[in-house]
């Protein structure tokens, strides 16, 4: 009994603190991303600071994803510090427990957290990062047309009156909505035909559809065309892997993303790092859990808030550095995506685990 309600009360103060600084930075990350998304959206026609709140609002469920790393660190360092700063560890140590008993809580926890996160908020998040491009391939695009920027994604398209390169500013709707799309025509001599300047393009049924187009040929001469109707054979299977946005997929639909794409030939790493970064994450966040608790157990030994703060702040960057890392290597195939996932949460594990065991069990 007294170990269950142990358990109880320490899970209880843990997801209590998590909460509480989850909701500290994204009330910060809001304040931010709403005032840089006004400051560039500031002056586009139709803009309003109800639309700025609502697209802000709308990416936090991602912003929530890509920080629980993070907050679980910074968590698990309050959490711990609290109960330091209380004796209330030392109550336990002096009862007979080790540090793998009143850490189990907290790691199960943030396993726990982690996987009710991929399992529900990923799609929640998913859906809103979809809303969020769609309502910028349509509304972004009140301006003139950008530049051919280098990053923007790009294919070709064959049929019998050519060729045509299609590239697009903004994707939505798995690739079938295009915003800021730039079509250049090519006759089959290869020869310059035609520039469109579509402030946002859809697939329908053996066409693409542009709306609100600058036509330029090649005397140089612009138009303004309300719509234009051009030819296509793409299939929608192929568009959407080329055009989707990984992070516009639940967890649940990347596996069947993948294949399809390697069905197609078409290259799915970036498909395949996100989903087995997801997999991850669980792991990652119980991993982060024991890197808190490596400082933390030494703030308690040597009594040094400082020294607490800066190592935790040093493994989390550390950490943090590595995932970028080995994320930038497995989206282009250098490494293999689930290796490139697993690492640094396998390393992060064995840090927490043998700092602990060299620390607490001599």
């Amino acid at each position: 009994m007294t170990g269950v309600t142990l358990w109880a009360y320490l899970t209880k103060r843990y997801l209590l603190t998590l909460a509480q600084v989850l909701f500290g930075i994204l009330v910060v990350v809001f304040l931010v991303d709403f005032t840089e998304y006004a400051r560039r959206a500031g002056g586009i026609e139709g803009y309003t600071t109800l639309s700025g709140m609502y697209f802000s609002a709308m990416r936090l469920p991602f912003i929530t994803m890509l920080v629980w790393p993070m907050v679980t660190l910074f968590a698990a360092m309050a959490a711990l510090y609290s109960l330091n700063r209380r004796s209330e560890l030392v109550i336990a140590r002096a009862s007979g427990l080790s540090a793998w008993q009143f850490l189990a809580p907290l790691c199960v926890a943030s396993l726990v957290v982690g996987g009710l996160s991929v399992a529900i908020l990923n799609p929640i998040s998913a859906y809103c990062i979809e809303q969020v491009k769609v309502l910028e391939a349509t509304f972004r695009g009140y301006g003139t047309p950008s530049s051919d920027a280098p990053d923007r994604p790009w294919l070709s398209q064959t049929t019998d009156e050519g060729v045509t390169i299609i590239g697009a500013g903004q994707t939505a709707n798995r690739g079938m909505l295009l915003g800021d799309a730039v079509f250049l025509r090519f006759d089959n001599e290869g020869n310059l035909v035609a520039r469109y300047d579509a402030r946002s393009a859809t697939l329908s049924e053996g066409a693409w559809i542009l709306n609100n187009v600058r036509k330029t040929s090649t005397d140089s001469q612009a138009e303004q065309v309300p719509t234009v109707s051009i030819k296509s054979e793409l299939r929608p299977e192929y568009v959407e892997e080329r055009f989707a946005d990984h992070l516009t997929i639940p967890v649940y639909e990347l596996p069947r993303k993948i294949a399809v794409a390697n069905a197609l030939g078409i290259p799915a790493y970036r498909f395949a790092m996100h989903f087995h970064s997801l997999i991850a994450l669980p792991a990652l966040m119980m991993a982060m859990t024991l890197v808190a608790a490596t400082v933390t157990l030494r703030y308690s030994r040597m009594g040094q808030l400082t020294s607490m703060i800066l190592g935790g702040i040093l493994a989390g960057f550390l950490l943090y550095v590595a995932l970028i890392v080995s994320t930038a290597f497995g989206n282009v195939g250098f490494i293999a995506p689930a290796v490139a996932a697993w690492v640094p949460v396998v390393l992060a594990l064995f840090f927490g685990v043998t700092f602990l065991l060299y620390t607490e069990d001599g």
